[in-house]
């Protein structure tokens, strides 16, 4: 399994804060849209792009300089917007869908109610920006299923599509119409 990515914050993400021992510096803020969030005594910390850790030490060093001899801060994050997947094509529910902690695209792909009837199991593309780049990767999901190769890892900003079946679809289409179409055949060979 590739390492994963560390989890980033991102504006409207919200962010709970506490120091330890000193409960009126602890609190719950959300992630303006600049990227900033307010803090006791330190002002704005620049939050968007970096983990909870990272936002942690800033805090952490900002109240060491100048008021508190060794603060222990923690952040979590509480409530994520800007952790989403876009899930589209050939699936019962498309849509956006926040990233949970571990998601995979087998768990991506059950968020958003599955592969429809006329999915393409074995067409489904993922579409990621990796260093500036686009980049994407084919997979099928049959084969990840039988385990002959691993549930890849999907990471906050991925696009997924799955590929449709227009075959199967104009055969539904022309099943559903049938009845419609025989009933003027009878009405003409009477």
């Amino acid at each position: 399994m590739a390492p994963s990515r560390p989890f980033v914050l991102g504006p409207l993400d919200q962010i709970s804060v506490e120091v330890y021992g000193l409960p009126e510096f602890s609190r719950t803020v959300q992630v303006d849209a600049s990227g900033q969030i307010a803090l006791p005594l330190v002002g704005s910390i620049q939050a968007a792009g970096k983990a909870p850790a990272q936002v942690a030490a800033e805090y952490a060093a900002s109240l060491r300089r100048q008021y508190i001899r060794d603060p222990r801060v923690t952040v979590n994050l509480t409530d994520t917007v800007s952790q989403t997947v876009s899930v589209g094509g050939a699936v019962g529910a498309p849509g956006i869908y926040p990233v949970t902690a571990r998601m995979t695209l087998l768990r991506a792909i059950a968020r958003a109610e599955g592969v429809s009837e006329f999915g393409r199991e074995k067409e489904v593309v993922v579409y990621r920006r990796v260093n500036n780049r686009d980049m994407a990767a084919l997979y099928d999901l049959r084969a990840i299923r039988q385990g002959m190769y691993p549930d890849p890892e999907i990471y906050a900003n991925d696009v997924i599509e799955i590929g449709e079946s227009r075959g199967r679809r104009i055969f539904r289409d022309v099943i559903t119409a049938a009845p419609l179409l025989s009933v003027p055949l009878i009405a003409l060979l009477n």
